[in-house]
């Protein structure tokens, strides 16, 4: 069975990505989004890890994960998984909880996985309606599907206090990782520099951050690759720009945090900035 995907975006949905995909012996990475996950299962099942466990969403279900929470993803029976998938920024949920519902503050999902066919249609149809065209019922669906989903499953998003040395070390230790994304220190010359063993600082960041520094690592170079990606920047000037070695390391990390190599990605995006 063919693997392939699609991931973009349409303009008059503004910061929403879009992907409709099949998987089968695809494998995703512990990583994070800055946007909300809303995965719709149309067929087969999906495995992805979350908050300490593995959760199975089936046809019919959603998978939903809330900003720079890590999960993986990867097929739950052989024939794999077919699914569609939107991405609302944060500011479009908390607009839309505001207004639609009683949930105060910044809203997210309590439980990872949903099963309701409807909301899954829903999600469906936004993907149909923005193939087509169709800017109305696309902006439409969206609301009506994160409306729903919320008031099934909405509560406060859960925050990351950083109050403990430990986690005080991990925020600084993220932002050394941050400006020095292209060149990186070791593990011991990172701790070194924190006042702290290696050990204590693996320990520390993977509490406050859900995975390892070189993990978080490589997830934030993807991160940032994308937004260089969106500006019209080669890939292979992306891939030295962010620290990989070379094009094949981006091609490598890249589809197994996004889920379709940069230069397919790069060809979408191009396609929303061009005018009509």
């Amino acid at each position: 069975m063919n693997e392939r995907a699609r991931h973009w975006q349409y303009d008059e949905l503004p910061g929403v990505d879009l992907l409709r995909a099949r998987y089968v012996r695809k494998t995703f990475v512990r990583h994070t989004h800055e946007n909300f996950v809303i995965a719709a299962i149309a067929d087969g099942v999906e495995v992805f890890h979350h908050g300490g466990g593995d959760q199975y969403a089936g046809a019919g279900a959603l998978a939903l994960v809330n900003p720079d929470t890590p999960h993986t993803g990867r097929a739950g029976v052989p024939e794999g998984w077919r699914y569609g998938a939107v991405y609302p920024p944060v500011e479009v949920v908390a607009e839309i909880a505001a207004e639609m519902t009683a949930l105060r503050g910044t809203p997210g999902f309590v439980s990872p996985v949903v099963d309701d066919p409807y909301a899954a249609g829903l999600v469906h149809r936004v993907l149909r309606a923005a193939d087509e065209g169709n800017a109305l019922a696309a902006d439409t669906l969206l609301r009506v599907a994160v409306t729903r989903l919320l008031r099934l499953n909405g509560g406060p998003m859960p925050r990351r206090e950083v109050r403990t040395a430990g986690a005080r070390v991990a925020a600084r230790a993220r932002a050394v990782l941050e400006e020095r994304m292209a060149r990186p220190p070791t593990l011991q010359q990172l701790a070194a520099g924190l006042g702290t063993s290696p050990f204590a600082l693996l320990r520390a960041f993977r509490d406050v951050y859900g995975m390892p520094p070189h993990a978080w690592l490589t997830d934030a170079r993807v991160r940032r690759a994308r937004r260089l990606l969106d500006t019209g920047t080669a890939p292979s000037e992306v891939a030295v720009t962010v620290g990989f070695t070379d094009q094949p390391h981006l091609n490598r990390h890249f589809s197994r945090i996004v889920g379709v190599p940069p230069g397919a990605y790069q060809r979408e995006r191009k396609n929303v900035q061009d005018p009509r």
